[in-house]
């Protein structure tokens, strides 16, 4: 994937963390700081998907929606 698109998939999911009421802002603000960290580090998108996943099991419901399983 390129680091453009890769970039763009990490954007919808902050947006759609911030907007949802699935999780609190507690959940809200460490999974966007673990997004920002994977960012940085350049992850792979299926690993990034796990740990969310472990953070909340809202985030297999939201990884589908957004069309990014």
């Amino acid at each position: 994937m390129s680091a453009h698109k890769h970039k763009e998939h990490l954007e919808k999911i902050k947006d759609a963390i911030g907007n949802t009421k699935e999780l609190d802002e507690s959940q809200k603000s460490s999974s966007i700081k673990l997004i920002e960290e994977w960012y940085v580090e350049d992850k792979a998108m299926g690993s990034l998907k796990n740990e969310l996943v472990k953070e909340s099991i809202f985030f297999e419901t939201l990884f589908s929606e957004l069309g990014l399983n």
